[in-house]
């Protein structure tokens, strides 16, 4: 046996995946589903009839969750979609910068410095109203496939 020792980098995460595979005829609408490498929450899904020859087909109709943009697909209702991992977490919002960037409080106190400010103007003026009237404001940010975007805002009272 060899006496070195290895020594591996690791320069990924634990390997899991960003999504996972669901049999078409099962995603429902409230689902999500990803369509061209998008992450996509279903608002519609319609199944036709088999052919002679075919397969039952499942339309989906989804809404992009990060920018909104509406996107179709049509898959064969016995075939597998990728579905992705949607998490959502909430934050302790301490900051907003000069450069649209949010400074929030993490679960364990650290702070989380990489998050651009929404681009939904409704939610981007209650966050800048309310960090500027002092109140203490929990940000809820959507994880999916790489992706981080805030969501929705809590407003748990003055500081």
């Amino acid at each position: 046996m060899s006496d070195e020792e290895h020594h591996f980098e690791s320069k990924a995460d634990a390997g899991a995946s960003k999504t996972y595979p669901q049999q078409a005829g099962t995603i429902r609408k409230n689902g999500y589903i990803v369509i061209k490498s998008r992450p996509c929450k279903v608002v519609e899904v319609s199944t036709s009839k088999t052919g002679k020859h075919g397969h039952a087909k499942c339309h989906f109709v989804a809404i992009d969750i990060f920018n909104g943009k509406k996107l179709e697909d049509i898959v064969p209702s016995s075939h597998n979609c990728d579905v992705p991992h949607v998490t959502r977490t909430d934050y302790q919002l301490i900051d907003i910068s000069e450069d649209g960037f949010v400074s929030l409080l993490t679960e364990n106190g650290n702070t989380k410095d990489d998050l651009k400010l929404p681009t939904d103007d409704t939610l981007l003026t209650q966050i800048k109203e309310g960090f500027a009237e002092g109140k203490d404001l929990v940000v809820s940010v959507m994880c999916s496939m790489g992706e981080e975007q805030i969501c929705a805002l809590k407003d748990i009272g003055p500081k």
